[in-house]
This record gives C-alpha cells, sequence and structure tokens, in this order.
C-alpha cells in the first residue's frame, strides 16, 4: 500500500469513527515490512501510541486494520485502554443503522461469528467491554454467552436469514412474472446513491454525509419514457476492506442484484481515491457473482468537477456524469437505462379482453401506454404500446399474435 492509499484509508478511519459517534483526538500512521504477531505494531511504536493516548485523556484506541483476538488481548493489556479493529466499528455502525428486522439479523449473525473465535481465555478482555463503540446490537447478550449458546444462536439466526432469502427469491419471482425489470444502484459508501436514488424515483428517502446512511434496501418505481415496468433498488454502500462475516450476513440481501437487468456503479467523481473505491466495488460485484451484470457507470457529483475533467470522464466505458445534488445530467441517465434495457422493444397490439378482467387490463396500463379502449357487447378491445414480451404473454388475447401463428 502507499503512503497516499494509507494516509486515505486512515482518514476513511475517521470518518468511520465519526458516524459511529466517536471524537478522534489524534491518529498515528507506521510503516513496516510486517506487521508484528503480538500487538501489530512495533514495541516502540506502541508506548508512543500509549503516552499520545493518555495525553489526550482518550478512552478508546481504533485499529485500521482487523486484529487477531491475541493481539487485540496484548493491546488492551500494554495501552491499558479499550482497543477495537476496523471490522468491529463496521459492525457498530450497521447496528446502529439497522431499522428492519432482516437487517437486524443479519447484524447480530456478523457481530456473534466475529466474537465467537475471540471468546476463549478473555475474560479479562470481555469484561471491559460493557458498553459504547463496539458492542451495539447483541451487545451486553454477547457477552454472558459461551460458546454452546452462541453457536445455537447463530444456527438460528442462519435459518431466519433463509427464510428471509426465500421470500426474497419469491417476491424476485413474482416481478418477473409481472415483468417488471430491475436496476440496482451499487457503489462505495457516501458514493450519493440515496441522493441520486431520491432524484430519479422522488422517494424521499433519508440521505446523510456519514458513512452506511443506508442499510436496509429500498425499492421504488422508476419513470422512463418507454414507460418500461422498471424498479430502482437501493442497496447498501461497500467499502475496502469489508468484513468477510458481513458480507456472508448480507448475502440474501445482495442477492438481490443477482436478479437486476442492469446495475448503475455509482461513483463519487470527486473523490481524490475514485480508482480504489471502484477496485474495491468491483471485487465485492466479482465475491457475490454479478460482475458479468450489464452496467452502466455513474460518475456523481459532476457539479464539482472542471469541465475537460468530466468530457474524459464520459469518453470512458458506457458511462454517464450527473449530479444527483442539482439534477444535471439525469434525463440523460433516463435516456441511457432506457436504451441499456431496450432488449425488449415497445410494440402496439390490439388486445381483447372481457369486460371484467381488470387484471390483465392492469397489466396494459402498468406495463405500457394504453392509446384507446372501445367497449362492445361482450368484451373490450385495448389498443396499447406495450414490451414485447407482454405482448407474448398476453397472445391469447391478441387477435393478430392468433393470426401469426
Amino acid at each position: 500500500m502507499s503512503l497516499a492509499e494509507a494516509d486515505d484509508s486512515l482518514g476513511e478511519l475517521r470518518e468511520l469513527a465519526a458516524s459511529a459517534g466517536a471524537q478522534v483526538v489524534g491518529m498515528l500512521l507506521q510503516r513496516s515490512p510486517a506487521p508484528d504477531p503480538a500487538t501489530l505494531l512495533g514495541r516502540g511504536k506502541v508506548n508512543e501510541v500509549r503516552a499520545q493516548a493518555h495525553a489526550a485523556r482518550a478512552d478508546l484506541v481504533m485499529f485500521d486494520h482487523d486484529l487477531s483476538p491475541t493481539q487485540l488481548r496484548n493491546l488492551e493489556q500494554v495501552l491499558d485502554l479499550k482497543v477495537i479493529d476496523r471490522t468491529q466499528i463496521i459492525l457498530d455502525i450497521f447496528a446502529r443503522r439497522a431499522r428492519s428486522r432482516e437487517g437486524q439479523l443479519q447484524v447480530e449473525l456478523a457481530q456473534l461469528n466475529y466474537l465467537l473465535p475471540r471468546l476463549s481465555g478473555h475474560g479479562t478482555l470481555l469484561s471491559r467491554l460493557g458498553g459504547g463503540i463496539g458492542t451495539r446490537g447483541p451487545g451486553e447478550q454477547q457477552l454472558e454467552y459461551d460458546r454452546r449458546r452462541i453457536r445455537r444462536r447463530i444456527r438460528h439466526l442462519k435459518e431466519g436469514i433463509e427464510r428471509v432469502r426465500a421470500q426474497r427469491a419469491l417476491h424476485r419471482a413474482h416481478r418477473r412474472d409481472q415483468n417488471f425489470r430491475t436496476v440496482a444502484l451499487v457503489g462505495y459508501t457516501n458514493a450519493g446513491k440515496s441522493t441520486l436514488f431520491n432524484a430519479l424515483t422522488s422517494a424521499g428517502v433519508v440521505t446523510s454525509a456519514r458513512l452506511f446512511a443506508t442499510l436496509d434496501p429500498t425499492v421504488r418505481a422508476l419513470p422512463l419514457a418507454s414507460h418500461l415496468p422498471v424498479l430502482l433498488s437501493d442497496t447498501v454502500g461497500f467499502i475496502r476492506k469489508l468484513p468477510p462475516h458481513l458480507v456472508a450476513a448480507f448475502r440474501a440481501t445482495l442477492e438481490e442484484l443477482a436478479g437486476s437487468s442492469l446495475l448503475l456503479h455509482v461513483t463519487d467523481a470527486s473523490a481524490a481515491q475514485r480508482d480504489a473505491q471502484d477496485a474495491a466495488v468491483e471485487a465485492l460485484l466479482e465475491e457475490l457473482g454479478v460482475a458479468a451484470t450489464p452496467r452502466l457507470h455513474v460518475w456523481n457529483k459532476a457539479d464539482l468537477l472542471e469541465p475537460g475533467e468530466q468530457r474524459r470522464l464520459e469518453a470512458g466505458p458506457p458511462s454517464v456524469c450527473v449530479s444527483a445534488q442539482t439534477g444535471e445530467g439525469l434525463g440523460l441517465l433516463r435516456q441511457r437505462i432506457d436504451e441499456a434495457l431496450a432488449t425488449d422493444p415497445v410494440v402496439e397490439a390490439d388486445f381483447e379482453l372481457s369486460p371484467g378482467d381488470g387484471k390483465h387490463l392492469a397489466m396494459l396500463h402498468r406495463a405500457g401506454t394504453v392509446v384507446s379502449a372501445h367497449y362492445q357487447e361482450d368484451r373490450v378491445v385495448v389498443r396499447a404500446r406495450v414490451p414485447a414480451s407482454v405482448r407474448e404473454k398476453l397472445k391469447p388475447y391478441a387477435p393478430e399474435a392468433r393470426r401469426e401463428r
């Protein structure tokens, strides 16, 4: 890792700390060829951390690195302060932000999987985790569990998440039956996905400059000029060094990406480390098995770019520059989404329905544009512009389609 990347990662740790409700009073960076297996840092640097932390009257030391149980125990003993690592901070933020029952199950599973290997022989360490950052969610309950009870709870949580998984699969199947396409927003945390989501759907989702403002996924209708039935999904933001337990726990939610017709990869175009952030997103998409899904790169916060830089970004792979804040480029983005989904062309056709067939009449209105409707004695003749797949689905009611057979 270069010095610039290390500085950026440390700055990200500061933002994570702020999102978790901490006030940062000092930061230290060590360059070393290899981590110390006992304390991560060298002995001299550990003593420097201890001196600075006590001088600043800090009550917590955060490490921008995952700590082994041994390192965690040794550092607490030497520093005489509570110590947490990057994973604990992220888990704490997720525990604060989870609102749905599903999100709470997923966070608790990740926390217990993180805690389990840290139980053995750590009575002193665990006795000091009675509250504050890194212990929200199950919190104090975790400290009372022995291994057997934690494993039983993990099994119970996994069963609950499997039920969520099954329900989501049913929802996806229902959307396919109704001919809905799904477009999913993905990207690094704080890239402006929720602001863009609101701008495209008028959803009014809460936005924040803090990391992981969105945790529970939200789905809304996305109006397009073609009138294709499209749903836009806002997902949790990605981050470098995302804890593997968290990825595993949230797999049921992230499976929504697998059923998407198009991914909008949203990048903060003004971020200094945007290339590294994009690489982290691509790596996670690969891990989730959705790297082959059609992609449109959305460079957000274009209002903060110089015109030349904006033109350079748009000259790359399929992409568009927008500003979710000002509305710049949103019309072009809708057009590009329409074009990307145009594998199902819109056709105009007549459909003969019974007057009481509200189900299929509603499908025509939802999936396309009804041009006219003429009521006769025992039927209603509807002319509509709909995707070809909808016409195929309603072939028994389309006179022209019946003649083609």
